[in-house]
């Protein structure tokens, strides 16, 4: 079993200066494979909170428990997004329609991002080169193979070649982040049935497996998806705590932003790929991180 050693005393004091809830890093600690008793009273302290004794009896055995009181939470803070403004956006090489613009969360639908042609081509160069995709676990930073995530993916370095390195430009222009900033392209295919449960792109900084992903780049900041498909039927990006629900539609695109100007990141972008009735699903994403990345 684990102890609260020189690195979980700085990762508490850390997430306690982010305003993370105690819940989240009582089971954030519990998840690292700590007792639930040693978690409650580790995240006490680092909230500067005394154990209390309830005075509950049972069987004559007195019983105590951490009395903690839940801090209020700090409300997002919309800013405003750095994509640009208007109903047509120059993006590099190739005009892209703004369809819908969505202010909370902070989510913007494009038409025409790719063609039909660089759309088939990135199915076509990836189709033989897909590997079971994977999700981060929250307590070590590893890729572990899960049931909530039923697709294959591939993995392209940023500017790897030329049609690639052209890829990434328009991405970047588009969400006028840094080409620099973005992680490698990930190409996904989902069969009939395949989804992805609704999750965060973020790393939630409660969870002791995520700094091993911000230690180079920074926190993700912006996702852009990319439909290489038309799906028949199921298959839209869900946003379940906001209501928008975005279908596939080949060389269209949802864009949405999670993370504010004072590194606050919004609950409201919890999203997933629902589940494929019909047909099959290819889609490109690209993630934009605080900083250079690679």
């Amino acid at each position: 079993m684990p102890v609260v050693d020189a690195s979980w005393e700085q990762w508490l004091s850390s997430n306690v200066s982010r305003g993370c809830s105690m819940d989240s890093m009582i089971d954030a600690m519990v998840q690292a494979g700590f007792a639930g008793e040693a978690a409650r009273t580790a995240v006490g302290k680092a909230f500067g909170l005394t154990l209390a004794v309830t005075g509950a009896a049972s069987h004559g055995a007195a019983a105590t428990e951490a009395v903690l009181a839940k801090p209020a939470p700090s409300a997002y803070q919309y800013d405003a997004m750095p994509v640009a403004s208007g109903n047509v956006i120059h993006a590099y090489d190739r005009d892209v329609r703004v369809l819908m613009r969505c202010e909370k969360p902070q989510v913007i639908v494009f038409g025409d991002v790719l063609s039909a042609e660089e759309c088939n081509e990135m199915i076509e160069r990836s189709r033989h080169r897909l590997k079971r995709s994977t999700t981060v676990n929250p307590a070590t930073g590893k890729e572990d193979v899960i049931r909530n995530r039923t697709s294959e993916g591939i993995w392209y370095q940023r500017g790897e070649d030329d049609f690639i390195a052209r890829m990434d430009r328009r991405i970047s222009s588009l969400m006028n982040w840094p080409v620099e900033n973005g992680e490698g392209l990930q190409i996904l295919h989902y069969g009939t049935t395949g989804e992805y449960k609704p999750h965060f792109d973020y790393f939630p900084p409660d969870q002791p497996g995520s700094s091993v992903h911000t230690a180079q780049g920074g926190q993700r900041v912006a996702t852009l998806v990319i439909y290489l498909n038309d799906v028949p039927d199921g298959g839209e990006t869900i946003f379940p705590e906001a209501g928008v629900s975005v279908a596939a539609r080949q060389g269209g695109a949802v864009y949405f932003r999670y993370m504010n100007g004072q590194r606050q990141l919004d609950p409201l972008t919890l999203h997933g790929g629902a589940p494929v009735l019909g047909g099959d699903k290819w889609i490109m994403t690209k993630w934009m991180r605080e900083r250079a990345y690679g």
